[in-house]
């Protein structure tokens, strides 16, 4: 029988093999202080188990009340999405400030040897999301087809001006998921499927967010969801990504290795399940993975920073429940979001490590992470109220010119049929159709206002442009705009064009998935589209449709009903960034190109996994206006269910 292993120096292959499984050397800028961690660890020595656990504790602002971030010593607070002061949809800033002074100064007065401030933490992913009127810029999906890392660190710093005008510093962001399937309903919070694009932008925006970590302007991210989170199996939301060690190190660790050279201060640990497809090992919740949060992203990584957890996610680590996970703290989180059973887990926490199950060594070093990253925040030399709380901050003049900027960057042109279609002319007689054309939730998404997006209508973005009002803002003297949602009884000759809006209805995690058997087809789930569509194609006058999706999707029968076809994926509340590249600017010129190329490959199949041509265009695909496209009739995918992915 011959010898299956022989000892000695690796052959070649071997030590390629285990080259390329190896995790990169990073480092962050941001330098341990002997003098810090000193004081740290004095605090430290002077608190008891229940005032160690009650930091390591974050509930949201639904379930607690000043006084009991005081009793109880909590750490930190959030809000999701969804949760505003007094339950209020339409808070005024004014009011996220007196909650968040009330909040901090609770903190303050405690019976401790020396207090330690609260720290709120929010979902600010596109903006400062949760709150009356605020400018919210395209989600990342939008960003990440504008190629522009330069502009994402402008668009980070504004965004933490936002959030600390509401006297919080801290946000959930950036995600730097690599997402591998668009049936997940979180791609849109997804820069790209390229992992040097997303390092470059992971970078960019906690550089951007963070600056110098004590200015004013100055706020805490955390980069998420560590890891693989974009590469589920079926792009399951809270589902099991296969990936082999090499991959995950090569595709999705690239956005954290970007988030630690920036110096990021926390970073938040996914739903999803890891299995080594190379091996063959399951390694269950990521949430109770010591290696990766560990041994990797502590150790091999260097983050010397916080590690938080998601939302009551411990409670699907295996034998966890949403107040009591052993393996979790022990794999390595230090802040348990705990939003509403927070009292249970205190207690049960204490329980844990007064029976031996949790070392206190493993308590002081998460305890020693939080005050650590209070600290290099500046929370301990005062009050963090902003230096000027000021509303304008939401949507003040260069945040409003920086979010319709990037909107005018992140428009992809697919299809462009009619040579000198584009720019359109001010003074085109327009008719504008579409179900989403005149709602602002259309082009918004998730985490807008609500934690889905949905349960809100304008009234709820008093400041920003749909399509409607952007078209109307735009067309000129000599021209008109007429609005028809489904273009019943319309003549459509009488116009020059037909804008159509074709849209998703608003979704987050979990809601916005698209399982199989269903089809990644469009007008699958909005035949609305379809229908209003074939009622304006083929009048002799040029349709130009505007797709606005947190996806890309399999579109081949609206595309060949279109002149003209632009993913414009969600671009936020500023509108006008569209018909600033859609039309020539007043004095007749052209105004602005079209120059987003798709981050994302888009469909050629309704579905793709069983497809032989799956892609249709390849991501870095976009036209611009000046030439035609050569792009012909579409075949039309009839299949109207997807077979089920073998396990």
């Amino acid at each position: 029988m011959a010898a299956l292993f022989v000892s000695g120096a690796p052959t070649a292959v071997q030590a390629k093999k285990a080259a390329a499984a190896e995790w990169p050397v990073v480092t962050s800028p941001v330098k341990r202080d002997d003098a810090m961690e000193a004081r740290i660890a004095q605090i430290i020595a002077g608190m008891t188990l229940r005032q160690k656990i009650g930091q390591m504790t974050q509930p949201d602002i639904r379930s607690i009340t000043p006084d009991e971030v005081r009793q109880y010593y909590i750490g930190s607070i959030l809000n999701g999405g969804g949760a505003w002061p007094e339950g209020k949809k339409q808070a005024a800033v004014s009011d996220w400030v007196a909650l968040a002074d009330a909040y901090y100064k609770a903190s303050m007065a405690t019976d401790m040897a020396v207090n330690v401030p609260v720290i709120w933490g929010t979902d600010a992913v596109h903006g400062h999301n949760n709150v009356f009127k605020t400018t919210l810029f395209p989600h990342n999906i939008g960003l990440g087809a504008a190629h522009d890392p330069k502009m994402i660190r402008e668009i980070a710093h504004l965004t933490a001006k936002q959030v600390r005008a509401t006297g919080i510093t801290w946000a959930f962001a950036p995600t730097v998921a690599v997402v591998q399937n668009p049936r997940w309903g979180r791609t849109y919070e997804s820069y790209s499927s390229d992992p040097k694009l997303v390092r470059s932008y992971a970078r960019e925006f906690v550089g951007g967010m963070q600056a110098d970590l004590k200015g004013p302007d100055a706020v805490i991210a955390s980069v998420k969801h560590f890891l693989g989170d974009g590469g589920t199996h079926g792009g399951v939301d809270q589902g099991e990504t296969r990936s082999s060690r090499a991959n995950l190190i090569k595709t999705h660790g690239q956005g954290y290795y970007g988030a630690i050279e920036a110096g990021v201060q926390t970073v938040m640990i996914s739903y999803s399940s890891y299995t080594d497809s190379g091996t063959g090992v399951a390694h269950g919740k990521m949430h109770g993975n010591r290696e990766l949060i560990t041994d990797v992203l502590k150790g091999k990584l260097g983050f010397d920073g916080l590690v938080v957890s998601d939302w009551n996610a411990i409670e699907q680590v295996k034998g966890c429940t949403r107040t009591r996970c052993v393996q979790a703290v022990n794999a390595g989180i230090d802040l348990f979001m705990v939003p509403d059973d927070w009292k249970k887990f205190i207690d049960e926490a204490v329980a844990d490590v007064e029976a031996g199950k949790i070392p206190m060594s493993r308590i002081d070093d998460a305890v020693t992470r939080i005050l650590r990253v209070k600290m290099r925040s500046g929370l301990f030399d005062g009050s963090p109220m902003p230096t000027v709380a000021a509303a304008s901050h939401m949507a003040d003049s260069k945040v409003r010119s920086l979010a319709r900027d990037a909107v005018a960057k992140s428009l992809v042109l697919l299809k462009n049929s009619k040579r000198n279609l584009l720019p359109l002319s001010r003074k085109s007689k327009v008719l504008l159709v579409g179900k989403g054309a005149d709602k602002v939730g259309s082009q918004l998404g998730g985490w807008s206002l609500t934690w889905q997006g949905d349960e809100t209508d304008d009234s709820d973005y008093p400041l920003a442009d749909d399509m409607l009002s952007a078209l109307q803002k735009t067309v000129a003297n000599g021209g008109k705009v007429d609005f028809s949602a489904d273009a019943a009884g319309v003549d459509v000759k009488a116009y020059d064009v037909v804008i159509a809006v074709l849209s998703e209805r608003p979704y987050a995690e979990m809601k916005g998935d698209v399982r199989i058997p269903e089809t990644l087809r469009h007008s699958d789930r909005y035949p609305q589209d379809l229908a209003v569509l074939k009622a304006v194609s083929g009048k002799g006058v040029p349709v130009v449709s505007v797709l606005f999706s947190g996806r890309p999707v399999y579109a081949n029968n609206l595309i060949n009903l279109s002149d003209t076809f632009v993913a414009a994926w969600l671009p936020g509340t500023e509108g006008q960034g569209i018909t600033d590249v859609l039309f020539r600017a007043a004095d007749g010129k052209p105004n602005r190109a079209f120059r987003g190329t798709l981050p994302f490959d888009w469909p050629g199949a309704a579905c793709p996994e069983v497809s032989k041509k799956p892609v249709l265009f390849k991501r870095g695909f976009g036209l611009t206006a000046i030439k035609t496209s050569k792009l012909g009739k579409l075949v039309e995918d009839k299949l109207a269910t997807c077979p089920a992915l073998p396990e």
